[in-house]
This record gives structure tokens, sequence and C-alpha cells, in this order.
């Protein structure tokens, strides 16, 4: 059956025609059809088959490929987002896949340096973020700052006293050395962890991101968990991302979960439910007889090429604890995740925390004028079964799938967190944006 192009295929087949000097009755005969329907093909009023269009590329001396505008779909995205942040009139943004048809090179510069431009933005705020948030940083100025005023209240006890007993004496000047021991430790120690910073727009600050950063190189897929136990040990060792052994460990104890997701939800019978199903995971957690959120986690953590044979969108993963503190992130194109601090309280991330084992979803765009549409799905559950002394331990897990919200739904607006959001009127805003579109006030 023949398939149904997009809507710029007619522009960018006018187009050639107009390069090679062909007149729009001589390309129809060639192709036979009538001149008025290749017009209407040429001004997007007709999808074209790809019969038609093989024999159109032919006509025109191009492969199928320069007639079909997937690449061009990027290009208009790009286009249209760099027009809204400058003053374009509606009518002119009408005319952008016009724009992108006719003129592809400048259209393919202006989506870079949109890309270029929301690339930056991303790196202000995570560096922002972090001076902000990062806790090793902060302990270790805290750790700095307490000896540095120790040494000061000593040294002035023994300049300002007098005659003080030798026993006395002996004291203060042990306690001296304790405490410029201790500040000489914290400044190389801060010294150390900023030299081995990455030299790249960021670095890495913590366990759990030397974790993230090891999966990410592996495209959060892991295959060795594939039908089998793994050994964790071999898995982590030599590994150049997991340099402390505290990011080992935790990448151990990742892999031990992974793997348990993998043998619950083995990926040959997933892949044919997924294939059948869509993304239903409520159906795949009643099928497999699984948690909800396991099925979440197990989504997220698919390799890339399996979800798109399953015609699934990318996926990003977030899951928190009762505090609110992100324990895991695997990001999505488009929907950041911030990396010190709190996320944005509307995220259904944290609404699952309230009714826990109560299935979430919600549809949510990002806040801004080029915000992305995604589908979240959320989950709340205790890790370990909780005991009648035991604290109350929670951890929330959320899927988001990127461009993934039917036309029906109406997103929530939301933000990575408060001081990088755009959104201006917010009830749920804690403290002022750094974006200057927000203005000074809180809801």
């Amino acid at each position: 059956m023949p398939t149904s192009r997009p809507s710029l295929t007619g522009t960018r087949i006018r187009a050639r025609r107009n390069l090679r000097g062909m007149r729009q009755a001589d390309l129809a005969r060639a192709v036979g059809v009538s001149p008025s329907y290749l017009n209407l093909i040429e001004h997007n009023r007709r999808k074209v088959g790809a019969t038609l269009l093989a024999s159109l590329a032919e006509a025109l001396g191009v492969s199928v490929d320069a007639l079909t505008d997937d690449v061009d779909g990027k290009l208009v995205a790009g286009a249209r987002a760099a027009a809204q942040r400058s003053e374009a009139r509606a009518q002119e943004l009408e005319r952008i896949e016009e724009f992108t048809g006719r003129f592809p090179g400048w259209a393919g510069v202006l989506a870079e340096t949109q890309a270029r431009v929301e690339r930056l933005e991303r790196v202000v705020e995570q560096l922002n973020d972090r001076m902000t948030h990062d806790p090793y940083m902060g302990e270790a100025l805290h750790e700095i700052i307490s000896a540095v005023t120790s040494v000061q209240s000593t040294a002035s006890i023994l300049s300002e006293s007098g005659a003080i007993e030798p026993e006395w004496q002996a004291r203060f000047h042990h306690n001296i050395l304790q405490d410029s021991t201790r500040l000489a430790d914290g400044a190389v120690a801060l010294v150390n962890y900023l030299d081995s910073e990455k030299i790249e727009e960021t670095g890495l600050a913590a366990p759990q991101e030397e974790v993230e950063a090891w999966l990410e190189r592996h495209g959060f897929h892991l295959p060795d968990i594939e039908g089998g136990a793994p050994d964790a040990r071999a898995m982590v060792r030599g590994q150049a991302e997991l340099a402390s052994e505290a990011s080992r460990l935790l990448a151990q104890q990742w892999i031990a979960r992974f793997a348990a997701d993998a043998a619950a939800l083995p990926m040959a019978p997933l892949m044919q439910a997924l294939t059948r199903e869509g993304l239903a995971p409520e159906v795949l957690a009643s099928a497999f007889g699984v948690p909800f959120d396991q099925v979440l986690r197990r989504l997220a953590l698919l390799p890339a090429p399996a979800l798109a044979q399953a015609g699934l969108p990318p996926m990003g993963l977030v899951i928190c604890d009762l505090s609110g503190t992100l324990l895991f992130r695997r990001p999505v194109e488009g929907f950041a995740l911030p990396r010190f601090g709190g996320a944005c309280p509307l995220w259904p991330l944290y609404q699952a925390l309230i009714t826990p084992y109560r299935p979430i979803r919600r549809a949510l765009v990002t806040a801004g004028q080029a915000g992305r549409r995604v589908m979240a799905y959320a989950y709340a559950s205790h890790p370990a079964p909780p005991g009648l002394d035991a604290p109350m331990i929670v951890q929330s897990t959320m899927l988001i799938a990127a461009d993934a919200v039917p036309g029906p739904y109406s997103p929530q607006p939301v933000g990575a967190s408060c001081r990088t959001c755009a959104q201006a009127a917010c009830p749920a805003r804690r403290e002022p944006s750094i974006l200057s579109s927000v203005g000074d006030g809180l809801a």
C-alpha cells in the first residue's frame, strides 16, 4: 500500500523542477498524472504515494530521499524555535515550511544556530545550578571556613591573653596545628576536586553523576544484563567514568536492579507486546504481572534501536526518594533535568509521592517559547516492605516519553527547576528565576 509523505515533499518537488527548468506540464506527462494534480502536490495539498514519488524522483534525476523531507522536519522545528525568540510576525511564521523548502541550506544554518543557543543556555543553567547546589563544593568551602575561623580564634587567645600556663599554651599550639592541618587538607581536596573536572562544558561532581556518565556512554543499556546474571564487579572494573569506589559500588547496585527488571520483562516477549500494544505501561504491568514502576524503568533503559523498531519515541527516566532528591536521571532531548537541588514541584514524579501505588499519567510541556511536549508516567512505591517500627521509605519513578502527547490532552507547563523556569505565573514557584522574562515576583 502506498505510504503518504510529509507536507514539504511538494515544495521540494517544485524546487527541483524549477532548478531543472522543467514545466509543470512536462513533469506531469513524464510521470503519468494531470498537471492540475501535480499542481496540488507541489502546493502540498495532496499527499504523494511511494510509487508516484519514485517516478517523480526518476524524472527529476534525484533520489527519493532528496524529495522526502524527513530531515526538513527538524529544520522547520529549529527555524520555528529561532523565530519564536524574535519579534517575527505571525504571517511570517506561517511561511517557515516554504522558506525551509526553498532555502534548505539557510534553514539548516538557522536550525544549527538555534540548537547551539539552546545548548549554551543549558550549560548556563547547569553551571548556575551547580554553583547554587553542588553539595561537595559547599561542604568543602564550609570545612575551609570552619578551619580558618578556628585558627583565628586560637591565635587571638594566644596573642591577647598575656601569660598562659605552659600546659594550656601547649594545648592551644596543638589545636592550631590540628586546625591548620585540617585547613591544608581541605584546600588540597578542593583543588584536586576542581582539577579533576573533565575539560568539558560540565564536569562530574558526585558518584551518581559518574554512574550516569558511564551509562550514557553505553546508551543507558547494558547488553550483559539480558538473559542472565551479570558479573557486576567485572562490568564496572576499569571503567573510566567510575573513578571513585563509591561510584563503582553504586553502579553495581544499579546493575543488579536493571538485571532484575530484564529478568521480569524479557526482551523478546516485551518487544512483541510493545509492537502490539504501543506505549501502554499499565497494560504491560498487567500482562507480565510486575509492578508499574518496574515497567517504567525497563522501557526507559531499552536500547534506542528497540524503541525505534516498536515505533516508540525516545524516553527519559527520573527516580527520587521521599526527600525529593533525584537518585537517577536519564535525560531525554528537550526535557531538562537539574543536576543539583530540587526539580519542578509540578512534575508527576512528586505528585506520585502523595499517593503511592497509584499510577499517574500527565501530558507536560516545557515552559518557554519553544516548549517540548512529552507524556509522563509516574508511580511511587516502597523499595522494601515497611516494618512496624521502621521508617517509611518511598521511591518515585517517572518515565518521560518525548513527543508522545496525543491531541486531546492539554499539557501542563513545567520547568526543570524554579531558578531556570520561564513560567512566570506559577503557584508552585519557590524562588525567582534567573531568566529575565520571569520577573522578580513570587506566586
